[in-house]
């Protein structure tokens, strides 16, 4: 990953200076009393034990890469998604692993877990749940469908018409359900992972955008190199009905995972690379290559998950190289090409790769 490492003498204190010595004593004191966030020389320093999440994060790559061969981006977002309390939908072609990652990843988790297949004929109801009548008790009660869980696998999720997909609205920011009148609040975690097919068309429905924004990132896999397909060939020529995928063992708890979120919370970022982050997202609702920028959920959207990133590389701070990162995942759904720039064969990672060229980097 394109991370810079920082350099060892960097990353230590300053030692006192001919100034300090100077100060009073009462002044000095003070001094040491100030939050070491408001010291711009001290915030390359970690502050926060960070092994926790780098534990869990070694550990559930360890278990995914029991059977998946690379695909070492898309396990690192999923899990940034994951840490960062949103949702993630991954785009590709048939056959590249979408479903059976966002499966093994759900294993080695110890919750709860639900898939649900989108289909043109299924409604509301076949998602949420509905409310039946009892004839015992001569009451209604409510049958909690499948978005009743912790990790959600929506397969094809643009399978389904707009009704169906419109059920998603409210759990998915909200994390509650309403259903007739009542409202049914969801557990921790909850985590939804879409996939969908971006070549297909016949018999599919285009998310509406106001959908697509409720998506934390959405993760565009591409074909495996060469080598790697010759080892997922070698790793499977003598087992066929992939009984390897029974090895993948849960690693993380849900008590582990808030335990981690709210660590990732505590990373700093300092005031400029807020600024930078906000210039970007600016920058998409003022550029003539877009016909729709990004939303204020974009701007948290990139900090969250730049928090995320760091943590699981170590670092209690957010660097410039985070954000830029996942920019591309957050943004590239949130974004429409004006229609003169999509026939020129434009796409939008190529309008945010301009976009962050062009902004001054932070120092």
């Amino acid at each position: 990953m394109p991370f810079d490492e920082i350099n060892e003498n960097e990353s230590r204190a300053p030692e006192g200076t001919e100034e300090d010595a100077g100060l009073s004593g009462q002044a000095q004191e003070e001094q040491a009393q100030q939050p070491e966030t408001e010291n711009p020389e001290n915030w390359r320093r970690n502050r926060l034990d960070l092994s926790k999440i780098k534990i869990a994060t070694n550990r559930i790559k360890e278990e995914l890469g029991k059977v998946i061969i690379g695909q070492e981006e898309l396990m690192e977002l999923l899990l940034a998604g994951l840490l960062s309390g949103g949702h993630v939908l991954l785009e590709g072609v048939p056959g590249i692993a979408k479903t059976l990652t966002a499966k093994l990843m759900a294993r080695t988790l110890d919750v709860g877990f639900s898939r649900i297949q989108f289909t043109p004929d299924l409604m509301p109801s076949d998602v949420l749940g509905t409310t039946v009548f009892n004839m015992k008790t001569s009451e209604f009660s409510f049958n909690a469908g499948p978005i009743f869980s912790n990790i959600i696998l929506i397969d094809e999720i643009n399978r389904a018409p707009a009704k169906t997909q419109s059920a998603l609205f409210e759990v998915m920011e909200e994390y509650q359900v309403t259903v007739d009148g009542d409202t049914y609040s969801m557990d921790f975690p909850f985590f939804v992972i879409a996939t969908q097919n971006p070549i297909e068309q016949e018999g599919t429905y285009k998310l509406p955008e106001a959908q697509l924004d409720r998506f934390l990132i959405k993760i565009k896999l591409l074909y495996p190199s060469l080598e790697e397909e010759k080892a997922i060939l070698r790793r499977f020529r003598s087992d066929f009905r992939m009984s390897q995928n029974a090895e993948v063992k849960a690693v993380f708890t849900a008590e582990e995972i808030r335990e981690c979120q709210a660590l990732i919370e505590q990373v700093h970022i300092k005031e400029e690379l807020l600024d930078y982050i906000a210039h970007i997202i600016h920058d998409t609702r003022n550029n003539g290559d877009l016909f729709l920028g990004a939303s204020p959920r974009a701007s948290l959207a990139i900090m969250k998950m730049a928090k995320a990133v760091a943590a699981m590389n170590g670092r209690d701070f957010v660097t410039p190289d985070d954000i830029q990162y996942v920019a591309y995942p957050v943004l590239n759904h949130r974004i429409i090409l004006t229609p003169e720039r999509e026939m020129e064969g434009y796409t939008t990672e190529d309008v945010i790769k301009s976009i962050i060229q062009k902004i001054e980097v932070p120092r």
